[in-house]
């Protein structure tokens, strides 16, 4: 069984139309295609919007029956599926089960009858989140045959401002970081590729990232350190109601154009202090873009022994504060901006606590 990619993410919303609406005007992402009752998916209406490899469906409960519904109301809006590329899904699901996955649902077959098929199953993952297998045969221009009605976009703005989901951000509750690790290693295949602890004003996190073998699906584990004071990790897990996606890292090849354009469209980022970007040169070397401007956009610096990475966090658009996203460049760094936690923790902390504008 070989894991290539993340082929979608899916979040359960309260307003798929709504939430398509933001991301669409505010981060370019581009309505491609609907499902609903009329095209076999009972009790839900879903959104698809793309941008190069990135796939995000938006899916409202239509009845409060539906699970979209039943996931809103208990964590609000969030990831709620996780859809990942496999060249046989009936295989990898009968493996996946082998090795103690649970299963959601067995393989189903889409298909236009022409030259397109995807075949689908899902297992279960952490906390409320699934894992859809993925199998693709023909175009991918098709979502899911005959239960997706593809469109062309409506306009919009079209700049390609990301290639890729680089990662995912998962919260885990204190004593669950160990086993989920377990379970994505010996279930998954999965490698462990990095470990840390962070320590910021009295709160404490220990982070391992897994990654499968193809490198190109990465999941940055976290739990809160109960030893500790409560912090931010523990204000996710409440509003959340339990383990779940903190935040998507979205990959871009010009981490200045993109935000520069976000901003400009209204999309909040949290603040770095400007002692932040007087300590930079000493703790990162030389920087192809001016200081200067990094600082203006509130755009943080990490390196490791590969290269330099370039990232910066928006503010959560929903009303529980819990997800949001990260916008990265990668300039040969291949880790994940350990340096820049204390910013980060920082500027979310100022956040949460009502002191930046």
């Amino acid at each position: 069984m070989e894991i290539y990619g993340i082929d979608h993410v899916e979040l359960y919303v309260g307003d798929a139309k709504q939430a398509a609406f933001y991301l669409a005007h505010a981060f370019g992402l581009q309505v491609h295609g609907q499902g609903g009752p009329e095209t076999g998916l009972a009790g839900q209406r879903s959104l698809l919007l793309r941008e190069s490899a990135v796939q995000i469906v938006l899916t409202s409960g239509l009845t409060a029956e539906h699970a979209a519904a039943a996931y809103v109301q208990r964590h609000g809006d969030g990831v709620a599926v996780v859809g990942l590329e496999v060249d046989n899904a009936a295989v990898a699901y009968t493996e996946l089960l082998s090795r103690g996955a649970e299963s959601i649902a067995e393989p189903v077959t889409y298909t236009d009858e022409q030259e397109t098929t995807v075949v689908v199953a899902e297992v279960a993952g952490f906390g409320d989140v699934i894992h859809r297998l993925v199998e693709r045969h023909g175009p991918r221009r098709e979502f899911l045959p005959g239960a997706f009605q593809i469109t062309e976009p409506a306009g919009g703005p079209d700049e390609k401002l990301f290639s890729e989901i680089d990662h995912l951000a998962i919260c885990v509750p204190s004593g669950q970081l160990k086993p989920t690790v377990e379970f994505y290693e010996n279930v998954f295949g999965f490698l462990p590729i990095f470990d840390e602890y962070i320590e910021v004003a009295g709160q404490g996190m220990e982070s391992t990232v897994v990654q499968s073998t193809s490198k190109h699906v990465t999941f940055t584990l976290i739990e809160p350190d109960p030893n500790r004071r409560p912090g931010q990790i523990n204000d996710f897990l409440t509003w959340h109601a339990g383990a779940g996606v903190q935040h998507i890292a979205l990959r871009t090849s010009d981490i200045v154009e993109a935000v520069g354009t976000l901003s400009g469209r209204g999309v909040n980022f949290l603040a770095s202090p400007s002692a932040y970007y007087k300590a930079l040169p000493a703790r990162v070397g030389e920087l192809e873009t001016p200081i200067e401007d990094l600082e203006e956009l509130g755009i943080l610096v990490d390196r490791d022994h590969w290269g330099q990475l370039l990232q910066i966090f928006t503010e959560s658009m929903h009303v529980r504060r819990t997800l949001f996203l990260e916008i990265i460049e990668r300039r040969g760094a291949m880790t994940f901006g350990s340096g820049n936690i204390k910013a980060l923790y920082e500027a979310k902390e100022r956040e949460l606590a009502g002191t930046d504008v």
